[in-house]
């Protein structure tokens, strides 16, 4: 009777540690073969949801939105000069949607380093996202190519190759701002009804009043709106979605056209507005002021298989 409770223990610890992956977080973290002249001085310390408050108090909850399952720190430092070392954080956030839904709100911009999926670095700091792992790095002085370095190193450690969420691709590339595409967990464009979803932003030259040199020239400066899709459960749940959105515009707004699938209106705070229901999604550009965005759009439904 106790070997088999002993033989079921082991293949529920067995079933559990497949279930985790086979690269446990704690060995992406660098030990030996480091880059020459570095040495880790501090980690590899491991934070779950119970713990993250205490190394990043302040944005542990946005974490746990795009479902943090844990996380590991370490701090390497330069032989020659202690005073440079790199921090390094590696969270497992469960899948590389929402992976890259936390690397989405943190880059500010387009500054890509070629790391991962997708890089963002600034004069201190740097982070990407790679599968299922964002991965950020700090210095305490300015070098960006240092943390690029460091940043390509981690990358090789990280076993997971899987592809980026597939409806980034949906965005149409003309007039799509860099950098700009992010994905919501809840509350897309600050509507509850929207739910999880993704949004991009998109300029356009629009002609504006006032004085120019050349009198042949209009004035013109650019203009952001805003491209999203909202991703439901099913189509019903989008169909209810998009009545709940017409009822909103309704209120807040003008309604245009509100027929089968296609809502178009205007909001009184961020202008023009249209939706089409596809499928399981949503699609719909907010803000925008030329007829190419129709084109656009087209581009848009037709990009959604």
């Amino acid at each position: 009777m106790k070997t088999a409770v002993l033989f079921i223990l082991f293949l529920l610890l067995t079933w559990n540690s497949l279930s985790e992956g086979a690269t446990p977080l704690q060995s992406l973290i660098p030990q030996k073969d480091l880059p020459e002249g570095w040495i880790l001085i501090d980690g590899p310390q491991v934070y779950t949801k119970k713990t993250l408050f205490e190394r990043i108090n302040g944005q542990a909850d946005l974490f746990f939105k795009y479902g943090f399952q844990k996380s590991v720190f370490a701090v390497y430092q330069n032989r020659k000069d202690k005073e440079n070392q790199v921090e390094l954080d590696i969270y497992d956030m469960g899948s590389v949607l929402h992976a890259f839904g936390i690397f989405s709100r943190f880059r500010n911009g387009d500054r890509p380093g070629g790391v991962g999926l997708d890089s963002y670095f600034e004069d201190r700091s740097g982070f990407f996202y790679q599968g299922k792992y964002f991965v950020m790095l700090y210095g305490p002085e300015s070098n960006p190519g240092l943390l690029g370095d460091w940043s390509q190193f981690i990358s090789k450690k990280i076993p997971d190759r899987s592809l980026p969420p597939r409806e980034i691709g949906f965005f149409p590339k003309d007039g799509l701002k860099p950098g700009s595409i992010q994905y919501f967990p809840e509350g897309l464009l600050g509507r509850k009804f929207l739910g999880r979803g993704f949004q991009g932003t998109y300029t356009d030259k629009v002609e504006v009043e006032g004085k120019v040199k050349d009198k042949n020239k209009a004035k013109t400066e650019d203009k952001e709106f805003k491209f999203f899709v909202a991703i439901f459960k099913n189509s019903q749940e989008a169909i209810n979605a998009l009545k709940h959105y017409g009822g909103d515009l309704a209120n807040k707004g003008k309604v245009y056209q509100f027929e089968s699938n296609t809502l178009r209106g205007e909001d009184d705070y961020r202008g023009e507005v249209l939706v089409v229901q596809r499928g399981t999604h949503l699609l719909g550009a907010i803000g925008f002021g030329k007829e190419e965005t129709k084109i656009r759009m087209a581009e848009f439904m037709k990009n959604i298989k």
